[in-house]
């Protein structure tokens, strides 16, 4: 085993623990098989929103007045529903992932896959969500309306999902340099 380890994507030296990490008198293996069950864990709450939205997004053409949509309506339709069956896909991997490499003895490698797998998909589900958004204020309110809406929903989600957490990881960074120098 490594004299590295892995803390939310960035190497942290065997010795060093952080507040709050779980990980006080865990060994390497330990750590790992707890992350992994964290991270199936999490795709099992954002499963069943793509789930819904998908079969949302599958159901939609079929309704009578949706020959009546715009050019527009329909590109961001189609761009929503691709986006929500590629979040689909990248969001269920990790458990076709696990199941495959089932006993092979690269959890942390399966762990590291899993995580990027999970990340992108998130993207995906922001960007359908999004689209969706679009679509059913545009309906009711038209494009300008759509347009300033779903532009906020998606810096909303890219703040949320993406900012935050890397915004504080930056702190840190910079955290842990100030005490390296002190």
């Amino acid at each position: 085993m490594s004299d590295e380890r892995e803390r939310d994507g960035e190497p942290q030296r065997s010795g060093q623990q952080q507040a709050g990490d779980g990980s006080d008198g865990e060994d390497q293996r330990e750590r790992v098989n707890r992350e992994l069950i964290e991270l199936l864990n999490e795709l099992r709450v954002a499963l069943p929103g793509v789930q819904v939205l998908f079969a949302f997004l599958l159901i939609l053409p079929f309704n009578p007045g949706f020959s009546r949509i715009t050019s527009t309506e329909r590109y961001v339709y189609f761009g929503s529903f691709i986006a929500a069956a590629i979040a689909t896909a990248l969001l269920i991997a990790p458990s076709s992932y696990h199941r495959i490499r089932f006993r092979a003895h690269d959890k942390e490698q399966m762990l590291f896959t899993s995580n990027r797998l999970a990340i992108v998909g998130m993207a995906f589900l922001a960007l359908s969500i999004s689209g969706v958004v679009f679509l059913i204020t545009d309906f009711l309110f038209g494009e300008p309306t759509a347009a300033v809406i779903t532009a906020a929903i998606a810096a909303w989600f890219a703040w949320l999902w993406y900012g935050l957490p890397l915004s504080r990881k930056l702190k840190d960074h910079a955290d842990e340099e100030k005490a390296q120098r002190s």
